[in-house]
């Protein structure tokens, strides 16, 4: 009979902890998002047909160091050539702020290899832009890209190595 109390009376206080986490998980999310707003202010809403889409970059003691390679792409049908489109990122500026944003344009068709598929299904794939910038890493701003419904953004991190002497 002990050990039921004590059983019961450490569930009791594992639910309290449990509700005590959740709450204060809840309430740093509620401050991450409404930060997150206050940063976006700033940048315009989304065009009809387009959409917008954010990037918040982890701070780091190197950000000189690194590049943010911007990948624009749209899922699509495909066989076993490789397929690629057009695309440009273009920057614009927040009038009266002065931050940047990003604009997709120029996107075009779907282009591929011509090669003979005998046998191959189609299958659905990422197919990425002909453009891949790389942008400068800045953890203080959201990275902002505008683009059509239809295409995705994607993006990687990419770091530099060690300075080296040019002989």
């Amino acid at each position: 009979m002990a050990t039921s109390f004590w059983v019961a009376r450490a569930a009791k206080h594992a639910i309290r902890v449990l509700v005590f986490l959740s709450l204060a998980v809840s309430g740093v999310l509620a401050t991450e998002s409404r930060l997150a707003r206050d940063e976006l202010k700033a940048f315009p809403e989304a065009p009809a047909g387009q959409q917008r889409h954010v990037i918040f970059l982890p701070k780091r003691t190197d950000e000189d160091a690194r590049r943010v390679g911007v990948i624009v792409g749209r899922t699509e049908l495909v066989d076993c050539n490789r397929h690629t489109f057009g695309a440009r990122l273009e920057t614009r500026t927040v009038d009266g702020w002065g931050y940047d944003y990003y604009v997709v344009t120029g996107v075009g068709a779907v282009a591929s290899t011509q090669m003979a598929c005998p046998g191959s299904a189609k299958k659905k794939a990422f197919v990425r832009s002909s453009d891949e910038p790389l942008l400068r890493y800045n953890s203080r701003l959201p990275l902002v890209v505008f683009a059509p419904a239809d295409v995705e953004i994607r993006y990687r991190i990419w770091k530099a190595g060690p300075e080296r002497t040019a002989d």
